[in-house]
């Protein structure tokens, strides 16, 4: 088999393909067995019948025809392997010949395919970057936040007769019109004032109402038949409450921990505040990695491939192709579709490999995310076409982590960081699974590992270096044991509403779905549609916990 590539612009080439009459030959007699066993010529026994006798019957051109659609992808997939070009999404195939169909049997298939291809991507030598992460520096103020939000957590509401005030939670009316229609209505929503999970404009129509008194304000609707329009909204708030916290004494201490004291529940608090901020330097660490390699190369996007994914989005939209949202969203999918292509790059460079086990984690992660059995979404995930996406998602991931370990990392005063209870080490990569379990043995049975169960975590976050990339947060020692009485305002919360106006959906917030605050896995331009957008505010309110 003979094959030529021909660069058409800089991310589309043209392959042509020369098959030979012999190289051809096998999917011929496969393509005569297969249609003898269809059908019938009297003397003969299906699947016995000559291949001249067939010739008479149907037509070698149909012989010819069934034996080129079964073999042009395997003359593909050689061609693209031989040529050592990376295609993106599918070709463009055009058969230009094919094998005499009348006479002495002979001649050869030809046909030319177009697809996209991954530009070249330079990357820079990463011994030779340096990335520059916060210090690690807790304030008293983070600990009397993390303090509060603990005593939320044993709170309660109580009623107030005075005007709203924000962070209080309020009992709402709502309901939007659009000329004379109403669009939507709820009725009953707990909401916090300030938590901005509603429409633009609720909070300002809200404070400094008293309760049972009506306010109208104006918001444009994100979504449903009257996206982009301005609705009338009409807001009455039932019911004024704020929370009532307990006092931060050494009682609240044994009752919210495993301390006697509120000193050293404060102290604990540190360590957590510290450890946090810790890990969130990984986080940020590799973030700054990224942004410097965007900003130290410079490469075309394959329009067509952009043009698919734009496709796709609208699809699970419901929009039709010419749907103006789609130029709203290409500068985005354009660029995930860049950093996806550029951490690709990395992992080849690297050598990033995927191995089962990491895999198998990442689609249980997902399908407990999903609520799903991991049974079920794996098989979901394997009769879409979305294994091959993950795994991609993975070595992107893996990459990132891996690149963190060459570049140098320093802190705001050129001290050195190390992150490798974060992101692995080469040693531990090279040790295999049995060195790294050895390793976690090891510390477990040391004196620092006794007094602290948590670095048995930290090592098994290390090991994995899908789960290096996005940093998880250190763990530290559990701050509130007990478990507090369900107040007013988480019963509240709780309390089902109809949607209302949604802030805008974009494939931006397709892109970081999978995002939470344990996993920030690079984000992907074509692993997963974009969910449609929402026709409704969000109208469940969330408690301040």
């Amino acid at each position: 088999m003979k094959s030529a590539v021909e660069n058409l612009e800089p991310t589309r080439v043209k392959l042509t393909v020369e098959v030979s009459y012999d190289e051809l030959k096998p999917s011929l007699d496969h393509a005569y067995s297969h249609i003898g066993e269809q059908v019938n010529v009297p003397g003969f026994r299906k699947g016995k019948v000559p291949p001249r006798i067939l010739d008479q019957r149907v037509g070698r051109g149909a012989v010819i025809e069934h034996a080129v659609n079964d073999s042009l992808s395997g003359f593909y997939s050689q061609a693209v392997a031989e040529s050592d070009i990376k295609p993106l999404g599918q070709p463009s195939i055009n058969v230009t010949e094919i094998p005499a169909v009348t006479g002495k049997p002979g001649g050869q298939l030809v046909f030319e395919a177009e697809v996209d291809v991954r530009p070249e991507i330079t990357l820079p030598a990463l011994d030779g970057l340096e990335v520059t992460v916060d210090d690690v520096e807790v304030a008293d103020e983070d600990v009397e936040e993390r303090l509060t939000a603990l005593r939320e957590r044993f709170g309660s509401l109580v009623g107030v007769e005075r005007p709203i005030q924000d962070g209080d939670f309020v009992v709402i009316d709502l309901s939007a019109k659009v000329g004379d229609e109403e669009v939507d209505s709820v009725s009953g929503v707990s909401y916090q004032i300030g938590a901005g999970n509603m429409l633009d404009g609720l909070d300002e129509a809200l404070i400094g109402a008293s309760a049972d008194e009506t306010k109208t304000f104006t918001a444009a609707l994100a979504g449903g038949e009257h996206a982009g329009e301005d609705a009338d909204v009409t807001v009455t708030a039932t019911a004024v409450k704020e929370r009532d916290l307990p006092a931060a004494d050494d009682e609240f201490a044994q009752l919210a921990s495993e301390f006697d004291t509120i000193d050293e529940l404060r102290a604990d608090l540190r360590t957590q505040v510290s450890n946090d901020k810790a890990a969130n330097r990984a986080v940020q660490a590799r973030d700054v990695l990224l942004e410097k390699l965007r900003e130290a190369t410079d490469f075309p996007v394959p329009a067509g491939v952009v043009d698919a994914e734009i496709k796709r989005h609208l699809e699970a939209e419901g929009k039709a192709e010419d749907d103006p949202h789609g130029e709203e969203v290409r500068e985005e999918v354009t660029d995930l579709l860049r950093e996806q292509l550029l951490l690709d790059t990395l992992a080849e460079q690297l050598e990033v490999g995927v191995t089962q086990n990491e895999l198998l984690e990442f689609l249980v992660r997902n399908a407990q995310q999903y609520g799903m059995e991991p049974n079920q979404f794996i098989q979901a995930a394997a009769q879409t076409g979305q294994i091959g996406a993950f795994t991609g998602e993975i070595a992107r991931n893996k990459a990132l982590a891996v690149a963190l370990r060459q570049v140098s990392v320093k802190d705001n005063e050129g001290n050195a960081v190390d992150l490798s209870e974060y992101i692995g080490s080469d040693e531990l990569d090279a040790a295999g699974p049995e060195g790294a379990a050895a390793a976690e043995a090891a510390e477990a049975g040391s004196p620092e590992s006794a007094e602290s169960p948590e670095s048995a975590d930290s090592a098994e976050s290390a090991d994995s270096a899908d789960e290096a990339a996005a940093p998880k947060k250190a763990p530290a020692k559990k701050a509130a044991a007990k478990k507090p009485a369900k107040d007013d305002a988480a019963e509240e919360s709780e309390a089902p509403a109809k949607k209302t106006a949604a802030k805008k959906a974009s494939a931006k917030e397709t892109a970081a779905e999978e995002q939470t605050a344990s996993e920030a896995p690079a984000k992907k331009a074509t692993a997963k549609k974009a969910p449609a957008k929402k026709a409704a505010t969000k109208a469940k309110a969330d408690d301040a916990e």
